[in-house]
Protein backbone atom coordinates (compact mmCIF):
# COMPACT_ATOMS: atom_id res chain seq x y z
CA UNK A 1 0.00 0.00 0.00
CA UNK A 2 1.11 3.56 -0.95
CA UNK A 3 0.95 5.25 2.96
CA UNK A 4 -0.10 8.46 0.96
CA UNK A 5 -2.80 7.21 -0.60
CA UNK A 6 -6.36 7.51 0.94
CA UNK A 7 -8.37 4.08 1.67
CA UNK A 8 -11.14 4.39 -0.71
CA UNK A 9 -13.58 2.37 1.86
CA UNK A 10 -15.36 1.47 -0.94
CA UNK A 11 -16.66 -2.44 -1.39
CA UNK A 12 -14.59 -4.18 -4.07
CA UNK A 13 -15.66 -5.91 -6.53
CA UNK A 14 -13.06 -9.35 -6.67
CA UNK A 15 -14.06 -12.07 -9.37
CA UNK A 16 -17.24 -11.38 -9.54
CA UNK A 17 -17.91 -10.63 -6.20
CA UNK A 18 -18.69 -7.36 -3.84
CA UNK A 19 -16.76 -7.42 -0.57
CA UNK A 20 -17.45 -4.51 1.40
CA UNK A 21 -14.95 -2.71 3.17
CA UNK A 22 -14.10 -4.25 6.99
CA UNK A 23 -15.80 -2.11 9.84
CA UNK A 24 -12.84 -3.62 12.31
CA UNK A 25 -9.67 -5.90 11.38
CA UNK A 26 -10.78 -9.07 10.00
CA UNK A 27 -8.80 -11.98 10.58
CA UNK A 28 -8.77 -15.43 8.41
CA UNK A 29 -7.39 -18.61 9.57
CA UNK A 30 -6.95 -21.45 7.27
CA UNK A 31 -6.40 -23.95 10.16
CA UNK A 32 -4.43 -26.59 8.16
CA UNK A 33 -5.38 -30.19 8.56
CA UNK A 34 -8.18 -29.44 10.89
CA UNK A 35 -10.79 -32.22 10.33
CA UNK A 36 -13.90 -31.53 12.74
CA UNK A 37 -12.64 -34.29 14.66
CA UNK A 38 -10.15 -32.43 16.11
CA UNK A 39 -12.48 -29.72 17.14
CA UNK A 40 -15.11 -32.40 18.18
CA UNK A 41 -12.00 -33.99 20.57
CA UNK A 42 -10.89 -30.47 21.74
CA UNK A 43 -14.34 -29.30 22.99
CA UNK A 44 -15.30 -32.40 24.12
CA UNK A 45 -11.66 -32.14 27.03
CA UNK A 46 -12.63 -28.74 27.35
CA UNK A 47 -8.95 -27.17 26.07
CA UNK A 48 -10.52 -25.10 23.26
CA UNK A 49 -12.67 -22.28 25.15
CA UNK A 50 -12.56 -19.76 22.91
CA UNK A 51 -13.13 -21.99 20.12
CA UNK A 52 -16.61 -23.35 21.45
CA UNK A 53 -17.45 -19.79 22.81
CA UNK A 54 -16.79 -18.69 19.13
CA UNK A 55 -18.71 -22.15 17.95
CA UNK A 56 -21.85 -20.78 20.26
CA UNK A 57 -21.74 -17.13 20.45
CA UNK A 58 -20.81 -16.70 16.79
CA UNK A 59 -21.52 -19.01 14.05
CA UNK A 60 -19.98 -22.74 13.57
CA UNK A 61 -20.87 -24.96 10.67
CA UNK A 62 -18.56 -27.38 8.37
CA UNK A 63 -18.52 -26.51 5.15
CA UNK A 64 -16.76 -27.96 1.43
CA UNK A 65 -12.96 -27.85 0.56
CA UNK A 66 -12.06 -27.54 -2.67
CA UNK A 67 -11.22 -30.43 -4.60
CA UNK A 68 -8.53 -31.91 -4.56
CA UNK A 69 -8.50 -31.64 -1.15
CA UNK A 70 -4.43 -30.29 -0.76
CA UNK A 71 -2.99 -27.14 0.74
CA UNK A 72 -2.47 -24.95 -2.62
CA UNK A 73 -5.59 -24.94 -4.10
CA UNK A 74 -7.85 -24.07 -1.11
CA UNK A 75 -5.47 -21.46 -0.16
CA UNK A 76 -5.69 -20.34 -3.61
CA UNK A 77 -9.45 -20.23 -3.50
CA UNK A 78 -9.88 -18.95 -0.15
CA UNK A 79 -7.89 -15.73 -0.52
CA UNK A 80 -9.63 -15.47 -4.13
CA UNK A 81 -12.97 -16.01 -3.50
CA UNK A 82 -13.38 -19.00 -6.52
CA UNK A 83 -13.36 -22.19 -7.16
CA UNK A 84 -9.61 -23.89 -8.99
CA UNK A 85 -11.30 -23.71 -12.41
CA UNK A 86 -11.05 -20.08 -12.06
CA UNK A 87 -7.99 -19.14 -10.10
CA UNK A 88 -6.09 -22.36 -11.76
CA UNK A 89 -4.10 -23.71 -8.92
CA UNK A 90 -5.46 -27.30 -8.87
CA UNK A 91 -2.64 -28.94 -6.73
CA UNK A 92 0.87 -28.51 -5.31
CA UNK A 93 2.47 -30.17 -8.48
CA UNK A 94 1.61 -31.11 -11.76
CA UNK A 95 2.31 -31.64 -14.93
CA UNK A 96 2.32 -28.95 -17.80
CA UNK A 97 0.66 -30.85 -20.92
CA UNK A 98 2.29 -28.25 -23.49
CA UNK A 99 5.59 -29.08 -22.46
CA UNK A 100 5.48 -32.72 -20.27
CA UNK A 101 7.11 -31.11 -17.63
CA UNK A 102 6.23 -31.88 -14.15
CA UNK A 103 6.08 -28.15 -12.11
CA UNK A 104 5.91 -27.75 -8.43
CA UNK A 105 3.94 -24.87 -7.14
CA UNK A 106 5.98 -22.63 -5.27
CA UNK A 107 5.31 -19.10 -6.36
CA UNK A 108 2.46 -17.21 -7.81
CA UNK A 109 2.90 -17.81 -11.13
CA UNK A 110 0.11 -20.44 -11.51
CA UNK A 111 -2.41 -18.02 -10.54
CA UNK A 112 -4.63 -16.89 -12.82
CA UNK A 113 -7.00 -14.49 -10.65
CA UNK A 114 -6.54 -11.92 -8.51
CA UNK A 115 -6.38 -12.15 -4.57
CA UNK A 116 -9.00 -10.49 -2.63
CA UNK A 117 -6.24 -8.72 -0.56
CA UNK A 118 -3.97 -7.44 -3.55
CA UNK A 119 -7.34 -5.84 -4.35
CA UNK A 120 -7.96 -4.39 -0.77
CA UNK A 121 -4.20 -3.27 -0.72
CA UNK A 122 -4.37 -1.66 -4.12
CA UNK A 123 -7.56 0.01 -2.71
CA UNK A 124 -5.71 1.84 0.52
CA UNK A 125 -6.43 -1.29 2.88
CA UNK A 126 -3.51 -2.12 5.83
CA UNK A 127 -3.16 -5.86 4.56
CA UNK A 128 -0.74 -8.99 5.58
CA UNK A 129 -0.57 -12.59 4.90
CA UNK A 130 2.16 -15.00 7.43
CA UNK A 131 1.92 -18.37 6.33
CA UNK A 132 3.79 -21.52 8.12
CA UNK A 133 5.29 -22.21 4.74
CA UNK A 134 7.39 -20.18 2.28
CA UNK A 135 6.04 -22.77 -0.77
CA UNK A 136 2.62 -20.50 -0.27
CA UNK A 137 4.00 -17.03 0.47
CA UNK A 138 4.57 -16.21 -2.93
CA UNK A 139 1.06 -16.85 -4.02
CA UNK A 140 -0.53 -15.85 -1.33
CA UNK A 141 0.92 -11.94 -1.97
CA UNK A 142 0.86 -12.35 -5.45
CA UNK A 143 0.13 -8.53 -6.62
CA UNK A 144 -0.11 -7.44 -2.70
CA UNK A 145 1.18 -4.28 -1.52
CA UNK A 146 1.60 -4.99 1.51
CA UNK A 147 3.16 -7.61 4.25
CA UNK A 148 3.46 -11.12 3.45
CA UNK A 149 6.50 -13.46 4.91
CA UNK A 150 6.49 -17.05 6.13
CA UNK A 151 7.05 -18.38 9.45
CA UNK A 152 10.10 -21.11 7.57
CA UNK A 153 11.49 -17.89 6.57
CA UNK A 154 10.91 -15.54 9.20
CA UNK A 155 15.12 -15.22 9.21
CA UNK A 156 15.52 -13.92 5.70
CA UNK A 157 12.24 -11.51 5.45
CA UNK A 158 13.33 -8.04 3.85
CA UNK A 159 11.09 -4.83 3.16
CA UNK A 160 12.05 -4.74 0.09
CA UNK A 161 10.45 -8.32 -0.58
CA UNK A 162 8.02 -9.05 2.04
CA UNK A 163 7.37 -5.83 3.86
CA UNK A 164 8.49 -6.22 6.82
CA UNK A 165 12.14 -6.60 8.63
CA UNK A 166 13.21 -8.78 11.46
CA UNK A 167 10.24 -10.65 11.99
CA UNK A 168 12.35 -13.00 14.86
CA UNK A 169 12.69 -9.53 16.71
CA UNK A 170 8.83 -8.87 16.02
CA UNK A 171 7.61 -12.09 17.13
CA UNK A 172 10.45 -12.32 19.68
CA UNK A 173 12.22 -15.83 19.26
CA UNK A 174 13.80 -17.07 16.35
CA UNK A 175 12.32 -19.16 13.13
CA UNK A 176 11.00 -22.76 14.56
CA UNK A 177 11.65 -26.03 12.93
CA UNK A 178 9.79 -26.27 10.25
CA UNK A 179 8.83 -29.79 11.21
CA UNK A 180 7.15 -28.66 14.16
CA UNK A 181 3.61 -27.42 15.81
CA UNK A 182 5.71 -24.46 17.01
CA UNK A 183 5.36 -23.58 12.72
CA UNK A 184 1.88 -23.10 13.10
CA UNK A 185 2.23 -20.87 16.55
CA UNK A 186 4.73 -18.87 15.36
CA UNK A 187 2.09 -17.59 12.82
CA UNK A 188 -0.33 -17.17 15.05
CA UNK A 189 2.32 -15.42 17.03
CA UNK A 190 3.16 -13.25 14.52
CA UNK A 191 -0.33 -11.98 13.07
CA UNK A 192 -1.04 -11.12 16.83
CA UNK A 193 1.99 -8.86 17.65
CA UNK A 194 1.44 -7.36 13.80
CA UNK A 195 -2.42 -6.70 15.08
CA UNK A 196 -0.51 -5.14 18.69
CA UNK A 197 1.39 -2.90 16.39
CA UNK A 198 -1.03 -1.13 14.45
CA UNK A 199 -4.32 -1.11 13.01
CA UNK A 200 -5.37 -4.06 9.95
CA UNK A 201 -7.54 -4.06 7.90
CA UNK A 202 -6.95 -8.17 6.78
CA UNK A 203 -4.87 -10.28 8.07
CA UNK A 204 -4.73 -13.54 6.41
CA UNK A 205 -2.72 -16.41 8.64
CA UNK A 206 -2.06 -19.50 6.73
CA UNK A 207 -0.90 -22.72 9.03
CA UNK A 208 0.73 -26.02 8.59
CA UNK A 209 -0.77 -29.74 9.22
CA UNK A 210 2.51 -31.18 10.99
CA UNK A 211 0.44 -32.28 13.91
CA UNK A 212 -2.40 -33.61 12.63
CA UNK A 213 0.10 -35.68 9.79
CA UNK A 214 1.58 -36.92 12.96
CA UNK A 215 -1.30 -37.20 15.82
CA UNK A 216 -5.18 -38.29 15.79
CA UNK A 217 -7.70 -36.12 17.03
CA UNK A 218 -7.94 -36.49 20.64
CA UNK A 219 -4.54 -37.54 21.90
CA UNK A 220 -2.68 -35.36 23.76
CA UNK A 221 -0.24 -34.08 21.20
CA UNK A 222 -3.07 -33.11 19.42
CA UNK A 223 -5.45 -31.65 21.83
CA UNK A 224 -2.18 -29.59 23.03
CA UNK A 225 -1.66 -28.04 19.92
CA UNK A 226 -5.47 -27.01 19.94
CA UNK A 227 -5.19 -25.74 23.35
CA UNK A 228 -1.97 -23.85 21.93
CA UNK A 229 -3.86 -22.53 18.98
CA UNK A 230 -7.18 -21.46 20.64
CA UNK A 231 -5.40 -19.39 23.37
CA UNK A 232 -3.84 -17.41 20.30
CA UNK A 233 -7.44 -17.05 19.19
CA UNK A 234 -8.47 -15.58 22.31
CA UNK A 235 -5.61 -12.46 21.72
CA UNK A 236 -7.23 -11.99 18.10
CA UNK A 237 -10.24 -11.57 19.11
CA UNK A 238 -9.48 -9.50 21.92
CA UNK A 239 -7.59 -6.99 19.90
CA UNK A 240 -10.67 -6.09 18.13
CA UNK A 241 -10.60 -8.62 15.84
CA UNK A 242 -13.55 -10.61 13.46
CA UNK A 243 -11.77 -13.86 13.63
CA UNK A 244 -12.78 -17.03 10.90
CA UNK A 245 -11.27 -20.18 11.14
CA UNK A 246 -11.91 -22.52 7.81
CA UNK A 247 -9.06 -25.76 6.75
CA UNK A 248 -8.06 -26.46 3.71
CA UNK A 249 -8.78 -30.47 4.04
CA UNK A 250 -9.33 -32.62 7.17
CA UNK A 251 -6.88 -35.78 7.54
CA UNK A 252 -7.42 -39.44 7.80
CA UNK A 253 -5.63 -42.76 8.77
CA UNK A 254 -3.99 -44.15 5.81
CA UNK A 255 -2.55 -47.74 7.74
CA UNK A 256 -3.37 -50.77 7.93
CA UNK A 257 -3.90 -52.15 11.88
CA UNK A 258 -0.38 -53.12 12.13
CA UNK A 259 1.07 -49.52 10.97
CA UNK A 260 1.98 -50.24 7.87
CA UNK A 261 0.78 -47.61 5.35
CA UNK A 262 -2.31 -48.59 3.27
CA UNK A 263 -0.95 -47.55 0.02
CA UNK A 264 -1.84 -48.67 -3.55
CA UNK A 265 0.90 -47.64 -6.32
CA UNK A 266 -1.02 -46.87 -9.25
CA UNK A 267 2.25 -46.86 -11.42
CA UNK A 268 3.02 -50.44 -10.69
CA UNK A 269 -0.11 -51.82 -11.35
CA UNK A 270 -0.59 -49.24 -14.44
CA UNK A 271 2.85 -50.62 -15.79
CA UNK A 272 2.25 -54.73 -15.47
CA UNK A 273 -1.23 -54.01 -17.07
CA UNK A 274 -0.13 -51.81 -19.98
CA UNK A 275 3.49 -51.77 -20.24
CA UNK A 276 6.27 -49.66 -18.67
CA UNK A 277 5.42 -45.92 -19.52
CA UNK A 278 1.99 -46.11 -20.73
CA UNK A 279 0.64 -44.08 -18.31
CA UNK A 280 2.39 -41.39 -16.13
CA UNK A 281 1.27 -41.01 -12.54
CA UNK A 282 1.44 -37.57 -11.07
CA UNK A 283 0.79 -37.22 -7.06
CA UNK A 284 -0.08 -33.06 -6.57
CA UNK A 285 0.02 -33.87 -2.69
CA UNK A 286 3.77 -33.80 -3.48
CA UNK A 287 5.56 -30.46 -2.14
CA UNK A 288 8.78 -30.11 -0.45
CA UNK A 289 7.51 -31.19 3.14
CA UNK A 290 7.91 -35.15 2.31
CA UNK A 291 8.00 -35.63 5.97
CA UNK A 292 4.18 -35.04 6.66
CA UNK A 293 2.98 -37.38 4.17
CA UNK A 294 5.60 -39.57 1.67
CA UNK A 295 3.56 -37.50 -1.64
CA UNK A 296 0.95 -40.13 -0.51
CA UNK A 297 -2.68 -38.93 -0.48
CA UNK A 298 -5.90 -39.53 -2.18
CA UNK A 299 -6.00 -37.63 -5.44
CA UNK A 300 -3.66 -38.86 -8.42
CA UNK A 301 -4.23 -37.72 -12.02
CA UNK A 302 -3.42 -40.50 -14.39
CA UNK A 303 -1.77 -39.09 -18.24
CA UNK A 304 -1.82 -41.11 -20.94
CA UNK A 305 1.15 -41.50 -22.91
CA UNK A 306 1.52 -42.11 -26.86
CA UNK A 307 -1.53 -43.94 -27.22
CA UNK A 308 0.02 -46.76 -25.73
CA UNK A 309 -3.55 -47.40 -23.63
CA UNK A 310 -6.90 -46.76 -24.52
CA UNK A 311 -9.24 -44.02 -21.82
CA UNK A 312 -11.94 -46.37 -21.52
CA UNK A 313 -9.58 -49.28 -20.97
CA UNK A 314 -7.57 -47.31 -18.41
CA UNK A 315 -10.85 -46.35 -16.53
CA UNK A 316 -12.38 -49.33 -16.14
CA UNK A 317 -9.06 -51.81 -15.12
CA UNK A 318 -8.74 -48.47 -12.34
CA UNK A 319 -12.31 -48.27 -10.99
CA UNK A 320 -11.82 -52.38 -10.77
CA UNK A 321 -9.02 -51.65 -8.40
CA UNK A 322 -9.99 -52.73 -4.53
CA UNK A 323 -9.07 -49.62 -2.73
CA UNK A 324 -10.45 -46.71 -5.43
CA UNK A 325 -13.13 -44.31 -4.86
CA UNK A 326 -13.66 -43.50 -7.98
CA UNK A 327 -12.63 -42.35 -11.74
CA UNK A 328 -13.25 -39.69 -13.38
CA UNK A 329 -12.41 -38.92 -16.96
CA UNK A 330 -11.03 -35.06 -17.84
CA UNK A 331 -14.21 -33.76 -18.88
CA UNK A 332 -16.84 -35.21 -15.84
CA UNK A 333 -13.92 -34.49 -13.78
CA UNK A 334 -13.55 -30.64 -14.31
CA UNK A 335 -17.71 -30.37 -13.95
CA UNK A 336 -17.81 -32.45 -10.92
CA UNK A 337 -14.94 -30.75 -9.00
CA UNK A 338 -14.11 -27.37 -11.05
CA UNK A 339 -11.19 -27.91 -12.36
CA UNK A 340 -8.93 -26.53 -14.85
CA UNK A 341 -8.88 -28.38 -17.83
CA UNK A 342 -5.51 -28.01 -19.14
CA UNK A 343 -4.17 -28.56 -15.55
CA UNK A 344 -6.18 -31.87 -15.51
CA UNK A 345 -4.85 -35.67 -15.95
CA UNK A 346 -6.96 -37.95 -18.75
CA UNK A 347 -8.05 -39.71 -15.12
CA UNK A 348 -8.67 -37.91 -12.35
CA UNK A 349 -8.92 -40.98 -9.17
CA UNK A 350 -9.93 -40.64 -5.87
CA UNK A 351 -8.87 -43.26 -3.16
CA UNK A 352 -11.51 -44.74 -1.36
CA UNK A 353 -11.68 -43.23 2.61
CA UNK A 354 -8.24 -44.72 4.35
CA UNK A 355 -6.33 -45.71 0.68
CA UNK A 356 -3.35 -43.51 -0.38
CA UNK A 357 -2.54 -43.49 -3.72
CA UNK A 358 1.06 -43.36 -4.93
CA UNK A 359 2.96 -43.62 -8.50
CA UNK A 360 5.50 -46.35 -8.19
CA UNK A 361 6.62 -47.81 -4.94
CA UNK A 362 10.53 -46.91 -5.80
CA UNK A 363 9.68 -43.45 -6.10
CA UNK A 364 8.14 -43.11 -2.74
CA UNK A 365 10.58 -42.88 0.25
CA UNK A 366 8.45 -44.02 3.12
CA UNK A 367 11.31 -44.15 5.59
CA UNK A 368 10.50 -40.27 5.55
CA UNK A 369 7.18 -41.36 7.76
CA UNK A 370 9.76 -42.04 10.46
CA UNK A 371 7.92 -45.02 11.84
CA UNK A 372 4.52 -42.89 12.51
CA UNK A 373 1.23 -44.12 10.94
CA UNK A 374 0.54 -42.61 7.78
CA UNK A 375 -2.17 -39.88 8.11
CA UNK A 376 -2.83 -37.60 4.58
CA UNK A 377 -5.19 -36.12 2.63
CA UNK A 378 -6.62 -35.34 -0.72
CA UNK A 379 -9.57 -36.91 -1.74
CA UNK A 380 -13.47 -36.54 -0.72
CA UNK A 381 -13.13 -37.76 2.79
CA UNK A 382 -10.99 -35.15 3.64
CA UNK A 383 -13.25 -32.34 2.29
CA UNK A 384 -15.52 -31.30 4.83
CA UNK A 385 -13.73 -29.13 6.96
CA UNK A 386 -14.98 -26.66 10.00
CA UNK A 387 -16.21 -23.29 9.33
CA UNK A 388 -16.36 -20.80 12.97
CA UNK A 389 -16.72 -17.31 12.75
CA UNK A 390 -16.44 -15.28 16.21
CA UNK A 391 -19.25 -13.35 15.25
CA UNK A 392 -23.03 -14.52 13.88
CA UNK A 393 -23.94 -13.87 10.69
CA UNK A 394 -26.95 -11.47 10.33
CA UNK A 395 -30.51 -13.36 9.06
CA UNK A 396 -30.92 -11.30 5.70
CA UNK A 397 -27.61 -12.50 5.03
CA UNK A 398 -28.08 -16.30 5.48
CA UNK A 399 -30.98 -15.87 3.88
CA UNK A 400 -29.11 -15.21 0.12
CA UNK A 401 -26.56 -18.41 1.27
CA UNK A 402 -26.99 -22.40 0.18
CA UNK A 403 -27.54 -24.34 1.78
CA UNK A 404 -23.92 -25.55 1.91
CA UNK A 405 -20.73 -23.31 2.22
CA UNK A 406 -17.42 -23.20 1.17
CA UNK A 407 -14.16 -22.79 3.16
CA UNK A 408 -13.22 -20.06 0.14
CA UNK A 409 -16.94 -18.37 1.72
CA UNK A 410 -15.05 -17.36 4.68
CA UNK A 411 -14.07 -13.36 3.65
CA UNK A 412 -17.19 -13.18 2.01
CA UNK A 413 -19.15 -14.07 5.46
CA UNK A 414 -16.64 -11.91 7.66
CA UNK A 415 -17.01 -8.73 5.48
CA UNK A 416 -20.53 -9.29 3.91
CA UNK A 417 -22.19 -11.44 6.33
CA UNK A 418 -21.72 -10.54 10.32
Amino acid sequence: MNPNQPATQEPQQVNGRSYRWPRQPVVVICYDGCDPAYIDAGREAGVIPVTDRMMREGFATTCLAAMPTFTNPNNMSIVTGVAPAQHGVSGNFYLDRETGREVMVTDGASLRAPTLLAAFAAAGAKVATVTAKDKLRKGLGQGLAGISFSAEAAERCTEAEHGIADVVGLVGRPAPNPYSADLSLFVLDAGVRLLERERFDLIYLSLSDYVQHKHAPGTPEANAFMAAVDERLGRLIALGAAVGIVADHGMNDMAHPDGRPNVLFLGDLLDAEFGPGAVRVICPITDPFVRHHGALGGFVRLHLQNGHADLETVLAFVRALDGIGLALPREEACARFELPADREGDIAVVAAQGVALGARTAEHDLSQLAGQRLRSHGGLAEQRVPFILSQPLSAAYRKTKGATLRNYDVFDCLLNGV
